[in-house]
C-alpha cells in the first residue's frame, strides 16, 4: 500500500483536492488501496459530520443519513415496516461484522467485483482506459447480461442499491458547487466506451442522504438473491420487488435486477407488462422474459436469463399470495 495523508472532514462541503477521497467504513476502499487499485494521495475521514440520522420526512418518507451503518438501517423498525424490500437486502450483503462498519454513502459507491478488476497486475479498462477487457473472452460467468459495452462488461455488487433503485430513492449530494439531489437511476451510469467513471458524481461531492419517497406499495416488498453459497458471497442475480393487488389484477409494481448489469437495472418493461393483467405466475414469468429479451449474455452467463425470470416469478407469486 503507497503512503498516504490521512485527515478528518469537517463540512460535507469540504472540496478535495486532486489525488483525494472521502473514506466512510472503509469497507471497499481499504480493500482496493491494498489491493494497489485504489491509490489516493489523502485520504478525508467523513466519519465524523453529522450524517448518521434516520428521520421522518414533513411530506412523508423517510430520509437516511449516508453514515448510517448498515446494520442499522436493516434493525429501524420503521424500515422494516414500510420498505422490508431494504431491510432484507441490507441483510442479504456480506456479514454481520461488515454490515456494522459499512455506510449508506459507501454501499453506493463501492466497486465491481470483476476479478480483472480486482487485480492490479491484469489489463482492465476500469482502472487503466485502452488496457483492454479480457473479460468479454475470460472469466465472465458472474458479469452483465444487460447494460454491457465492449469495453466492460462489469456488474454493480451492491445489494442495497438494488432495493433502493425499486424504491425511487433520491439521492442528495453536497459539493464545492453546491448542494443537489438526484434519483439512484441517475447515480449510476453505463460503461459504454469511458467505463472507468461508475457514477455521475464529480470529484469532491458527497453523498450526504439518501431520501425515501412515502410508497404504499413498498409495504409488500421483498429481496431474492441467489449467489454461490449461503453466506458471505456477492449476488449472481438478484430481485427487488414491491406489488399491490387489487381484485386480482396488478395495480402497482416496482422491480430492479441485480448482479445482471453495470448498475441496478430497474425493469421498467416488466413492469409495463404487469400494471393492469392478472397476478398469476404466468404473467410474472412472461413480464421477466420481456424484460430480458435486451440481454446479451457472453459464453458463459446465459444462465442468468432463466436464473432472474425464475427469480421474479418466485418473489411476485410470493408477494402476491396473500392478497388474491
Amino acid at each position: 500500500m503507497k503512503t498516504f495523508e490521512y485527515r478528518t472532514a469537517t463540512a460535507p462541503a469540504d472540496g478535495l483536492e486532486a489525488g483525494a477521497v472521502f473514506l466512510a467504513g472503509g469497507t471497499n476502499l481499504v480493500d482496493l488501496m491494498k489491493l494497489g487499485i485504489a491509490t489516493p494521495d489523502v485520504l478525508v475521514d467523513v466519519n465524523k459530520l453529522p450524517l448518521d440520522g434516520i428521520d421522518e420526512l414533513p411530506a412523508g418518507g423517510i430520509r437516511v443519513g449516508s453514515g448510517v451503518r448498515n446494520s442499522d438501517l436493516a434493525a429501524d423498525r420503521r424500515i422494516r415496516a414500510a420498505y422490508p424490500v431494504l431491510s432484507q437486502a441490507l441483510l442479504a450483503g456480506a456479514s454481520g461484522q461488515l454490515r456494522n462498519m459499512a455506510t449508506t454513502g459507501g454501499n453506493l459507491l463501492q466497486r465491481t467485483r470483476c476479478r480483472y478488476f480486482m487485480d492490479a497486475t491484469m489489463p482492465c479498462n476500469k482502472h487503466r482506459p485502452g488496457s483492454g477487457c479480457p473479460a468479454r473472452d475470460g472469466d465472465h460467468r458472474n458479469l452483465a447480461i444487460l447494460g454491457g459495452s465492449e469495453a466492460c462488461v462489469a456488474t454493480h455488487p451492491s445489494d442495497m442499491a438494488v432495493a433502493l433503485t425499486a424504491l425511487d430513492a433520491v439521492i442528495q449530494i453536497d459539493g464545492p458547487t453546491g448542494a443537489r439531489s438526484i434519483p439512484v437511476t441517475d447515480l449510476y451510469r453505463l460503461p459504454g466506451d469511458t467505463p472507468e467513471h461508475d457514477t455521475t458524481l464529480a470529484h469532491g461531492e458527497l453523498i450526504t442522504a439518501v431520501d425515501l419517497p412515502a410508497l404504499p406499495v413498498a409495504a409488500r416488498s421483498a429481496y431474492r438473491k441467489a449467489r454461490d453459497r449461503a453466506s458471505y458471497a456477492f449476488a449472481i442475480g438478484s430481485v427487488a420487488a414491491a406489488l399491490s393487488v387489487e381484485d386480482g389484477l396488478v395495480s402497482d409494481v416496482r422491480l430492479a435486477f441485480g448482479a445482471v448489469a453495470p448498475k441496478p437495472w430497474r425493469a421498467t418493461v416488466a413492469e409495463a407488462a404487469l400494471r393492469g393483467q392478472p397476478a398469476t405466475e404466468e404473467r410474472f414469468r412472461a413480464a421477466a422474459e420481456a424484460e430480458l429479451a435486451a440481454a446479451t449474455p457472453l459464453r458463459d452467463n446465459a444462465y442468468k436469463i432463466p436464473l432472474i425470470r425464475n427469480l421474479t416469478a418466485a418473489v411476485l407469486t410470493s408477494l402476491s399470495g396473500d392478497v388474491r
